[in-house]
């Protein structure tokens, strides 16, 4: 049963002292009704998404950073702790309130749980009386639920009674019904007994061949309730088993299902970027017939020469990487830890993280390219939950290498789209390169990087 929502007054607590201002709350806060404590840490959770970043404590800076859904329900405990030990975070949590939503500091409110929170923010001397009257409602409506669940067993339980009682008067009657019949067939018998008393051992054999096949009758219908009895439960096991084998057919389905779009989606996603590459290459490729002419020169037809192949090589400058970038549809993919700790190994793994995610999101402004970057995800206590745009931020799954994602990316990519990987790792290096990719040191980057 819900909290009773009364206005709270005088009639119940008395009257609450008076106080000549606000002074600091006596509150027991590990005390506080639960619905006291819901309301508190709602207000605490929808204030520091609009507090400035210095009134906001350092506990609770990455609760701010959830969503307004998520703050009260899986930060409530580091709110109410916060509100409780910071008085400075406490008045400026009210000085919100005050401002934009001064109704949930009203202390004439007909809602006893917000007057309640209102005054324990307030610090009021009156919150304890508040608290008291909340917590005495709550156990009310307890104690009324209790009562009223005794109630409806109680009457259960006569319901029964009452079908128990029906059920033996009808056995009742059942049994006189049968005494009656028995004592008329025994004033037959004697009866009959009186009247041929030279049949009287033929009637005692014919009573005891009526008892002989009753019994047999009796374990006969023994037999038959019992075998129908096992008979119902091998159909329920059966019935039962049917049901699992369909429930895991229907999962077994989905799974399917899913892998199926997933690997459309794949496929979709390769051919895109397919499209992409080739509607570069066609243009640079236009690009160069426009330059050169249309036909063949004198030095194409020269013999004894052949001109070199394109390959795959390891980048060595910044230059040669800002050429790579400027190809069409490139894809930039960045070993994270192996560059930061390459380049600025002296600060913490955080702020590392967030110094090359802004320099990445800057090269990616600047040249188009599509940028992913890899951490390895073990240790990792919080994962930013949004990136800046043009940077695509993976962290490895338990148990799997950030090495290991670098090449299932490289992996995934179309055949002729320009990927190029960013690492000093020689082992990751090679095997990018033996798959089509070009691969860059860290320290190219770093310089790269460097230079905006």
């Amino acid at each position: 049963m819900a909290p009773s929502t009364e206005p709270v007054g005088p009639d119940e607590l008395g009257d609450p002292p008076e106080t000549s201002g606000p002074v600091e709350s006596t509150v027991d806060w590990s005390a506080l009704p639960d619905a006291v404590r819901g309301r508190i840490a709602e207000l605490g959770a929808e204030a520091i998404g609009a507090l400035p970043q210095v009134d906001i404590p350092q506990q609770l800076r990455a609760v701010a950073r959830f969503t307004p859904a998520k703050r009260a329900r899986l930060g409530g405990a580091p709110l109410i702790a916060s509100l409780r030990d910071s008085s400075a975070f406490r008045t400026a949590v009210v000085e919100w309130c005050r401002k934009h939503r001064p109704a949930t500091l009203d202390l004439t409110s007909e809602d006893p749980v917000a007057v309640a929170a209102a005054a324990v923010l307030l610090g009021e001397e009156t919150a304890g009386h508040y608290l008291e009257l909340v917590a005495r409602r709550a156990s009310d409506a307890s104690l009324r639920a209790q009562r009223d669940s005794a109630v409806v067993r109680a009457d259960r339980a006569e319901n029964e009674l009452a079908k128990l009682r029906g059920e033996l008067d009808s056995v009742q009657d059942a049994v006189d019904r049968v005494r009656q019949e028995g004592e008329v067939e025994l004033e037959r018998l004697r009866k009959r007994l009186r009247e041929q008393g030279v049949k009287v051992r033929e009637a005692r054999d014919e009573a005891a061949r009526a008892s002989t096949e009753m019994e047999r009758v009796r374990a006969e219908t023994t037999a038959k309730l019992t075998a129908l009895t096992e008979q119902r439960d091998r159909e329920q096991e059966r019935a039962e088993t049917e049901r699992a084998r369909a429930e895991r057919a229907e999962a077994d389905a989905d799974i399917a299902r899913q892998s199926a779009r997933e690997a459309r989606q794949a496929d979709e996603v390769r051919l895109a970027l397919l499209v992409d590459t080739l509607d570069g290459a066609v243009t640079g490729l236009r690009r160069e017939l426009a330059l050169g002419g249309s036909g063949p020169r004198p030095a194409d037809l020269v013999r004894g020469a052949t001109e070199a192949q394109g390959s795959v090589s390891r980048v060595e400058d910044p230059a040669a990487l800002e050429r790579l970038l400027a190809l069409p549809s490139v894809h930039l993919v960045v070993d994270g830890y192996n560059v930061t700790k390459t380049g600025y190994p002296e600060l913490s793994l955080s702020d590392q993280r967030e110094r090359l995610i802004r320099q990445l999101a800057a090269l990616a402004a600047r040249t188009s390219a599509e940028v992913t970057l890899v951490f390895d995800g073990a240790g990792v206590v919080a994962v930013p939950t949004t990136a800046p745009r043009g940077v695509r931020v993976l962290f490895s799954d338990p148990g799997v290498l950030a090495d290991d994602v670098i090449r299932a990316l490289v992996t995934a990519e179309p055949e002729g789209r320009p990927v190029v990987v960013v690492t000093s790792d020689r082992a990751v290096a090679d095997s990018v390169r033996r798959r089509g990719a070009h691969p860059v040191p860290s320290a190219v980057l770093l310089a790269r990087l460097g230079r905006s």
